[in-house]
């Protein structure tokens, strides 16, 4: 994942395909916002946790995510 040598890229690519801003700082509301848009369990305490100690892993994940849906068709 490009999330380890280019994390502004990685970051900047998922705020695109959300159609969302990529400034420093909304990595959670752009979790939470994916996460309630697609129903996956969560809440905002754990998305906010993730996010501050595992920032990268989350990014990645999302994007990750956002590749799968797009391969099924639903994103």
């Amino acid at each position: 994942c490009c999330g380890m040598f280019c994390f502004p890229c990685l970051a900047c690519q998922v705020a695109g395909d959300m159609n969302e801003c990529c400034l420093c700082g909304t990595s959670v509301a752009m979790r939470t916002l994916y996460r309630t848009r697609y129903n996956i369990p969560g809440s905002i305490c754990s998305d906010f946790c993730v996010t501050t100690w595992c920032l990268v892993c989350s990014v990645c994940q999302i994007k990750r995510d956002i590749n799968r849906r797009r391969e099924l068709g639903i994103f």
